[in-house]
């Protein structure tokens, strides 16, 4: 009340503060009453507003509903009738709108609408009304459609007025004391800021400005330029110097080859025999440890008349050869850990592209408002079905309970619902190819000859069959 309804209202309600303490009042409490008769005085506003626009859609609807046959049989008889109808209910919309002459000073800044400084809500009647069953010209039935076209641009007109005086006050009206003091603040800054620029004579901002380039270009090439640059190149250093690999395959295979010569001409010797050339060399390998696990028993004789010696030369060479075999696998697996280098680098661009993927999903689907595809939008489209729902409930209660106006104005928000979502789901019906038997649903559930048990069904097979309306998970 003292902060968010403008400047205007804050010189006021800061008058009437310092005057309740000056009188050894209680200001806070005096505020407290006005914002509370304010909000009260604006949710009868509106809620009036409401019921009186229900019944009036919901009365147009049945009149239109009740002519709609007879005027595609006969429409020079039904016409003038359905037009006569229209306005007795705009003449009935006129009286039922009566608001205090508060709601006119709640917007100081719309106290006219249109002409003149009445904001009283007049509608212009059809001429001849005492001659309904007279013949019409056709210029006399266009004037008349017209004339039903501007009372509705007048309701429109109205009802803009009415909400914009009961709505919540807009952003610029709600922080202007921020806006101001950013105002005050910028101002300020920019004085300094002239005070020390060249136009001043003074070069302390250039002086700053030099300092502060110089001080980030420092930053820039000592801690982020450099490191980069010096792992990048240690990086490639070392891929080059792999190139090479520490052991080739050909050298472990001469080793190989060697050790089977030698392998081969020991067992012979040992044997006394040729051997057959499908021995393996683990084969062979056994008959050398046979062999020197005997010379073993005896070594300072036959290290130096025997084969120890010969038979310990072959277990280095086997020792070499398996030296050899691992390091071609350790160099093996360095140069896989290049392709692990080549995935580290290709993260951010991964990354990047998942976020453009969300982005572009995000666009598609279109997720704000009932008419989207996502997760949000199947969630409003739903409610309102259960909106549509209630209101059926209601009716059926007023009208078992006889409340004619109870009735009326709920039917008339039933079909303000039933519009929202016919609204909601025609775009995705369609593309679904569902819309034609949706929209029969829809219309059905806005006749008053149905069965309210009927309605109920409809809607809750709406919510299990169509596309459009089921829930996120199960559409998935």
């Amino acid at each position: 009340m003292v902060f968010n309804r403008g400047p205007r209202a804050f010189i006021y309600e800061s008058f009437q503060i310092i005057r309740k303490l000056a009188t050894y009042g209680h200001p806070f409490q005096s505020i407290t009453h006005s914002a509370v008769d304010t909000i009260s005085l604006k949710i009868a506003i509106l809620t009036t507003l409401q019921r009186c626009l229900a019944t009036f859609l919901a009365q147009v609807y049945l009149e239109v509903n009740k002519f709609g046959e007879l005027l595609i049989a006969d429409p020079d008889k039904s016409l003038l009738p359905l037009l006569a109808a229209i306005d007795n209910l705009f003449c009935k919309l006129e009286a039922s709108i009566s608001h205090p002459s508060e709601i006119y000073n709640l917007n100081n800044d719309s106290l006219s609408m249109g002409s003149g400084n009445s904001c009283a809500l007049l509608f212009e009647k059809l001429p001849n009304m005492e001659h309904v069953e007279t013949h019409w010209t056709d210029t006399e039935i266009r004037d008349s459609t017209s004339l039903i076209h501007q009372n509705l641009q007048r309701l429109d007109s109205y009802l803009s007025f009415m909400l914009s005086s009961c709505q919540k006050p807009n952003r610029m009206t709600l922080y202007w004391l921020r806006y101001t003091c950013g105002a005050v603040g910028l101002s300020a800054c920019s004085f300094w800021v002239l005070r020390h620029s060249s136009l001043m004579g003074s070069s302390d901002i250039d002086n700053w400005i030099r300092t502060a380039k110089e001080s980030t270009t420092a930053f820039w090439e000592e801690h982020v330029e450099l490191p980069l640059i010096s792992i990048r190149d240690e990086l490639f250093e070392t891929f080059r110097k792999r190139h090479k690999g520490v052991m080739e395959m050909e050298e472990v295979q001469l080793t190989a080859n060697s050790l089977h010569r030698m392998l081969l001409a020991f067992s012979e010797q040992t044997k006394g025999q040729k051997l057959p050339e499908n021995l393996t060399d683990q084969e062979m390998m056994e008959i050398v440890m046979s062999r020197y696990e005997k010379e073993v028993m005896h070594p300072l004789q036959n290290l130096i008349g025997g084969e120890l010696a010969r038979a310990m030369l072959i277990q280095i060479q086997k020792l070499k050869l398996d030296l050899e075999t691992a390091m071609l696998e350790l160099d093996q697996i360095l140069k896989a850990n290049e392709i692990n280098f080549a995935v580290l680098a290709a993260l951010p661009a991964f990354f990047i592209s998942i976020i453009l993927l969300y982005l572009v999903r995000t666009w598609v689907l279109q997720d704000k408002g009932e008419e989207g595809r996502g997760r949000v939008a199947r969630i409003r489209r739903r409610l309102l079905l259960v909106e549509v729902e209630e209101w059926i409930m209601q009716f059926q209660v007023s009208t078992e309970q006889g409340m004619e106006e109870d009735a009326a104005w709920i039917f008339g928000m039933m079909i303000y619902s039933l519009d929202l979502l016919c609204k909601a789901v025609e775009k995705n019906a369609k593309e679904t190819h569902e819309w034609p038997r949706l929209r029969q649903d829809i219309i059905k559930l806005m006749k008053t000859e149905v069965q309210i048990d009927h309605k109920l069904a409809v809607i809750s097979r709406m919510g299990r069959m169509y596309d459009c309306l089921l829930p996120y998970s199960k559409q998935r």
